[in-house]
């Protein structure tokens, strides 16, 4: 008589093999759902080495987990904004804590996330460089905000034009800019409020 592999979970009645249920294991996937909340936090902090770890330690301390950030050097000052998600039994645990951060000159502005809503709008990128002037950014603004264009990021700076003494404004913006709404059409409007102002726009995902 030949052998026979005896798998597991099997086992033999009267010389026939005979399966038994084996324990099922609930992946981690499958495990109840924790509800969360999610607090926005925007921080401006003397610039000094360690300012980082303070907040992290105070966050992971109290049970919070870091979840996106933005965060920047500007004279002498550090900035930044956060997204940090906490489970509700620790929710005001958590603000307290932070909020006493003021004590090493960490000044913090704390409100709820908002429920975010889909909208019919596309993501687009725009370059835009131009002479700098008083009020740049409050006529370029103005102007998407009259196409119901939405500013969705936005990263501005200004230096010396090449070979001249001139300062020239430039801006990186990701744009929320409505379906039916011609890109030309936009480039044309952010364009005429000046002369010397160059915009490019493209879909996201053509870069």
């Amino acid at each position: 008589m030949a052998n026979r592999t005896r798998l597991p979970g099997m086992s033999e009645c009267a010389g026939v093999p005979i399966l038994r249920r084996l324990p099922i294991f609930k992946s981690s996937a499958q495990k109840e759902e924790v509800t969360v909340d999610h607090l926005v936090v925007t921080l401006v902090a003397p610039d000094k080495p360690g300012q980082v770890e303070r907040i992290a330690q105070c966050i992971a301390e109290h049970g919070g987990n870091w979840l996106e950030s933005r965060m920047s050097r500007m004279a002498g000052q550090f900035a930044g904004i956060l997204k940090v998600g906490v489970e509700p039994e620790q929710y005001d645990d958590l603000i307290k804590a932070l909020n006493n951060l003021s004590a090493h000159g960490i000044r913090m502005l704390l409100a709820e996330s908002a429920v975010e809503t889909n909208d019919t709008t596309q993501l687009i990128s725009m370059k835009l460089v131009g002479n700098d002037r008083p009020g740049i950014v409050r006529d370029i603004t103005r102007l998407l905000a009259g196409q119901g264009v939405n500013v969705e990021h936005l990263i501005t700076d200004v230096a010396p034009a090449p070979m001249s003494s001139e300062v020239l404004f430039h801006a990186d913006a990701v744009l929320g800019v409505p379906v039916g709404l011609s890109l030309d059409d936009l480039q044309a409007g952010l364009e005429a409020l000046a002369d010397d102002l160059m915009v490019e726009l493209m879909l996201r995902g053509e870069e």
